[in-house]
């Protein structure tokens, strides 16, 4: 028998799994992404979401069987708890309030991130103001949350940006308002550069990449300047391999573009259609559906490791060193902004400051 139940460990909220000691089980329970061993519980535990744990559902169902509508019963009875526990921290009209924005928000298309976030900092924001409705808090009440939660926690300057931005947009549908919303400004920007992979770096990256999938979702990252949910919900149907385009569709800002790959990505992505044939997706997980995110880190945590690149670096590092490598080539910028998918050149610019050709 498994059970499956959530509990705040190292501060943070997470998934254990009990399971009896069956030899084949414990191999999956211990290999399944992000999983941690707890001591004291005497089970493996993983980060909470929906999505992980019908994917491990997947991984067991196998070898034990698990009544998957139980446990979405039990992910559907958490999240309405944790609503109602937060309805009764706030204002009704506060809470009505939010909700109404929440699907102006939905109906006006901005991204699923978005939408989440925005709601997620708003929530913990009015729930600090208690009782009090969202049409009598005033830019105090803003400079006093930064000062007593956000300051103290040591919170980033991009969480404080997020929550302005989240009040702002809020606010501007509302009326009979104290909020001023021309007294509210963002923090200034923190001004940092990104951390950059030499060539050399990316090619021992790729060649202590043995596993073809693996080595074809770095090498498209890289090959092509790729935000990480741009390559994860690639299809197979995006790529135009007689003009040797991508079509890369409603990414950040909700715009289409074009990016060419080269002979040998080609060749690459050949060998790893013939062997994985994926359905749908470019990258698909052992079950189908797009290949996860966490996976995807996983996968350059793991290169990086065995490359012995001492860099702390993510999957966006490989779009820095893309974008920084073609203009230490002599590509013009106004190119490497429309290949990025920059709004505006400005966003670009930033890599002239980590060229080793400008710096020079």
């Amino acid at each position: 028998m498994i059970r499956f139940f959530a509990e705040v460990y190292q501060g943070r909220e997470r998934m254990f799994v009990e399971a009896p000691n069956h030899a084949d089980l414990q191999t999956i329970l211990k290999s399944f992404a992000g999983a941690r061993w707890s001591r004291s519980k005497n089970c493996w535990h993983y980060a909470l979401s929906r999505d992980g744990a019908n994917a491990l559902y997947l991984k067991l169902k196998t070898i034990d069987t698990i009544n998957l509508e139980e446990l979405q019963n039990w992910f559907k009875l958490k999240k309405e708890t944790e609503e109602a526990i937060a309805a009764t921290r706030m204002h009704p009209e506060t809470h009505s309030a939010l909700k109404s924005f929440e699907g102006w928000m939905l109906q006006q298309r901005y991204s699923t991130n978005t939408v989440r976030n925005y709601i997620q900092h708003l929530r913990i924001f009015f729930q600090a103001a208690g009782q009090n409705s969202f049409a009598n808090i005033t830019v105090q009440d803003v400079f006093r949350y930064n000062q007593v939660v956000i300051l103290k926690q040591g919170l980033s300057v991009s969480y404080q940006r997020s929550l302005v931005g989240a009040i702002k947009l809020f606010y501007q549908n509302r009326q009979n308002c104290q909020m001023d919303l021309e007294k509210l400004q963002r923090p200034f920007t923190e001004h940092t550069l990104p951390q950059i992979l030499s060539k050399e770096e990316v090619e021992r990256l790729l060649r202590e990449t043995l596993n073809l999938k693996h080595k074809a979702l770095l090498s498209i990252t890289y090959a092509c300047g790729l935000r990480r949910g741009e390559v994860l919900n690639l299809r197979l149907n995006h790529l135009d391999k007689d003009r040797k385009l991508i079509r890369i569709v409603q990414a950040k800002g909700r715009k289409d573009r074009y990016v060419p790959f080269g002979v040998k990505l080609r060749d690459l992505l050949v060998s790893y259609y013939q062997l994985y044939k994926p359905k749908l997706y470019l990258f698909e997980g052992k079950y189908g559906g797009a290949y996860h995110e966490r996976s995807f880190a996983q996968v350059l945590n793991q290169a990086a490791e065995r490359s012995k690149i001492r860099k702390t670096i993510t999957l966006h590092t490989l779009r820095h060193s893309f974008a920084t490598h073609l203009l230490e080539s002599g590509t013009d910028l106004r190119y490497i902004q429309e290949l990025l998918g920059h709004a505006s050149p400005k966003t670009t610019m930033i890599y002239t400051h980590v060229s080793r050709k400008h710096l020079s």
